[in-house]
């Protein structure tokens, strides 16, 4: 019998003290967020990805109704400010803003300082459609007609990168599924790359729109696709590869915000329906949409379903091409 009422009255404790700390935890949950709130990028002040984390941050802030912080912190393919992130405390008060290496850095990498599964998804921001450009020279004015220049060249179509696993890296191996001849000149930046190209030191890359539009406006390149799902609303003349008969040939440079693992599911929630909100709004739309951005407003449910398709898909691509990070 004491032994009974023992066993009893611990399992009663246990049970007392489960109920306490779900009450404090949902507490907590309520009350956030009750002090600033921080953004990792992975990149440096000035690019497409702070660009767009600076407006979201706006936004978030008035609906939250604290401080947002961007917290630049480049380097290693975006690998320190994901690292930072997925080793932070998971109590919904630093997230990053991660972008198509989140997926493929694992692919390409095996030093790599965090698993994919130590980074959540909360949902889709925006994306820069990438575009295949050429420079001026080139006697080309459709994907197919380069595809058939690249095959009078000798050792195939020069195409610059911003470096193994770098998106441009992807659309020169979808080229080359599609049946391009394609000589990868890797560079350490898309900046660099493209000036390359404008400088007529390599024939074609790739790069998101916010970059290459203006020299395309500016004559200094010359666009011959969109590598995007749809047309790019801020230059709708231009087709997609799909339309040209290439649908194989299809990313875009995404950017999504994402927690460290373990944060609080209704603190997700929270985030995920101001984040939505915010990217619907008409003032993010009206600012990146003359750029060349596309904003992309969904669920988190939605956005794990496209992280989760890109593994697979882009995942197929970089074993079959044997994609390594530049050492």
């Amino acid at each position: 019998m004491i032994i009974r009422k023992v066993v009893r009255l611990g399992v009663a404790s246990l049970l007392a003290m489960t109920a306490v700390t779900r009450h404090v935890a949902a507490q907590a949950d309520a009350a956030y967020p009750n002090r600033p709130v921080h953004i990792v990028v992975g990149f440096s002040p000035g690019g497409g990805n702070d660009i767009l984390a600076r407006l979201v941050g706006q936004k978030l802030s008035e609906s939250l109704g604290q401080p947002v912080i961007i917290d630049n912190k480049p380097g290693a393919g975006a690998i320190i400010g994901a690292d930072f992130v997925a080793k932070s405390k998971p109590d919904g008060y630093t997230w990053l803003i991660g972008a198509a290496g989140v997926v493929t850095n694992s692919m390409i990498r095996s030093d790599m300082p965090y698993a994919d599964s130590d980074l959540v998804p909360v949902g889709m921001i925006a994306v820069a459609p990438s575009v295949i450009v050429v420079n001026p020279s080139v006697p080309v004015s459709t994907l197919k007609e380069l595809v058939a220049w690249s095959k009078t060249q000798p050792g195939g179509l020069n195409w610059a990168t911003a470096g193994g696993g770098s998106t441009p890296h992807f659309v020169a191996e979808m080229l080359r599924e599609a049946g391009v001849a394609v000589n990868i000149v890797p560079y350490k930046s898309g900046a660099e790359s493209v000036t390359a190209v404008i400088a007529n030191n390599v024939s074609a890359t790739s790069e998101a729109s916010i970059v290459v539009l203006p020299q395309v406006k500016g004559g200094k390149l010359k666009a011959v696709a969109t590598t995007y799902t749809k047309r790019i609303t801020a230059y709708d003349s231009l087709p997609t590869a799909k339309e040209q008969g290439f649908p194989q040939i299809e990313i875009g440079h995404w950017a999504g915000l994402f927690a460290p693992k373990g944060t609080p599911p209704a603190i997700v929630e929270r985030m995920s329906k101001a984040l939505e909100a915010a990217v619907r709004s008409k003032e993010f739309r009206d600012k990146m949409v003359p750029s060349g951005i596309e904003p992309e407003p969904g669920t988190t449910a939605q956005f794990i379903t496209f992280i989760t398709a890109e593994r697979n898909r882009l995942g197929k691509l970089a074993r079959k091409a044997n994609m390594q990070a530049d050492k």
